[in-house]
């Protein structure tokens, strides 16, 4: 299909008032918004388990976001702030994050004419720590070269500690942009979700971050599975639509990993209706997998996932189970315990949902690809849904509400 989507008819006026910029104190305080296709209502997110249907899979992201804004200055004075957005050699998050004296990331630098040689920590910016840890470290960064628009960063320190603490003892929460302040100490643990896992994102699974174990245990108590997915949400989860046609916006490519244990027990649910997805970023890893599976089935096995491949005009002719499967026979084939892959997938109006049947979703920006997955799921109810938003106090964005949604 030719996609031909002006993404002004996605926009919506929202007041800064309405932007949530701190959690509220309880995280299964905040409203749901439940839309499954017989009117809206306003419910305590606490109660979700109610409204979902029994015997469902319920599909949670466990990534984990990184402290990935670092600070440093050059021997002028200059400061340079480095943005770490996703290992580059090793480039395995988990090796990466284990490494004890030096690794390789891809990052946005600011300031970044003025890095042109080593520059040291700035330990004032840092999250707490005790300077003389600090300084033990003696945490140093290097430009390797640059791609487009971003830098390959070579860091280096002492002691011993694994970049992963190294990050924790330097690093600062990247909250999102638009919440226009400063990281604060409650970021830390509320700009991530209980179930977090692995490490590798610099944005929060946001629908994720209203569940706590008081939530979980009633889902579980309906006798509803769980289980989980993890893609790395990268920094362009926040890069808005500039050309006024949707098909002229290049979509951020994300690592995302699956257990092969996990699509075997996908397969029981899929057509039944009940696949429950918690987040635009399960969605696309449950999405992007079907487009894996045809990989497999035409070209023998998995690539990477590009944004516009569900639109090609030839159509796909393959079940869901067809395709799932194929997957599974390919990592059986390779004695793989788990599927590793890449996507770039937009979902857009048009698009056809072949494994999600149900949505929890926070509300996003106007004129954003996450307003347009909500568009392919719901329809152009999407305008009358923000319109009760609005009207009836929920709050919006990373730290607002949520809702509850039923595929059309």
């Amino acid at each position: 299909m030719t996609i031909d989507i002006d993404i002004n008819n996605y926009d919506y006026p929202l007041p800064e008032a309405r932007i949530a910029k701190y959690p509220l104190p309880n995280r299964d305080d905040s409203n749901l918004l439940v839309n499954l296709g017989e009117g809206y209502g306003k419910h305590p997110f606490r109660n979700i388990a109610g409204f979902l249907p029994e015997n469902s899979l319920m599909v949670f992201n466990q990534t984990k976001v990184i402290p990935a804004r670092l600070f440093f200055r050059r021997e002028t004075g200059a400061l340079i702030e480095i943005f770490c957005l996703e290992p580059y050699e090793p480039s395995d998050y988990q090796v990466c994050f284990a490494t004890t004296s030096s690794c390789r990331f891809k990052c946005m630098v600011g300031n970044l004419k003025r890095f042109k040689g080593p520059v040291t920590l700035v330990t004032d910016h840092c999250n707490g720590s005790d300077r003389a840890q600090l300084e033990i470290l003696d945490l140093t960064a290097t430009p390797v070269e640059r791609i487009d628009n971003t830098c390959i960063v070579e860091f280096s320190w002492k002691g011993g500690e694994s970049f992963s603490k190294v990050m924790e003892m330097c690093g600062n929460m990247p909250i999102p942009p638009y919440l226009n302040r400063d990281t604060e100490a409650l970021d830390y643990t509320r700009y991530q979700t209980t179930y977090a896992r692995w490490e590798g994102s610099v944005a929060a699974p946001t629908a994720g971050l209203h569940f706590t174990e008081r939530v979980m245990d009633d889902i579980r108590g309906r006798g509803i599975d769980t289980d989980y997915v993890t893609l790395h949400v990268g920094a362009g989860t926040f890069l808005p639509v500039k050309s006024d046609n949707v098909a002229e916006h290049n979509m951020h490519s994300e690592p995302f990993v699956v257990e092969r244990a996990f699509l075997e027990k996908l397969l029981g649910y899929i057509g039944t209706g009940r696949v429950i997805s918690v987040g635009t970023t399960s969605t696309r890893t449950l999405e992007s997998l079907y487009y894996l599976g045809v990989h497999c089935i035409e070209r023998g096995e998995p690539g990477f996932v590009d944004q516009w491949e569900p639109y090609r005009e030839q159509g796909y002719r393959f079940t869901t189970v067809e395709s799932i499967s194929a997957l599974v026979k390919y990592l059986k084939d390779n004695n793989l315990d788990k599927l590793t892959a890449r996507t770039r997938l937009i979902i857009v109006p048009g698009f056809k949902y072949r494994v999600v049947d149900y949505l929890v979703t926070n509300f996003h920006q106007p004129k954003s690809t996450l307003l347009l997955l909500i568009a392919a799921f719901i329809g152009d109810e999407w305008r009358q849904m923000y319109r009760f938003a609005l009207d009836n106090g929920f709050r919006f964005l990373s730290y607002g509400d949520s809702s509850l949604l039923k595929r059309r």
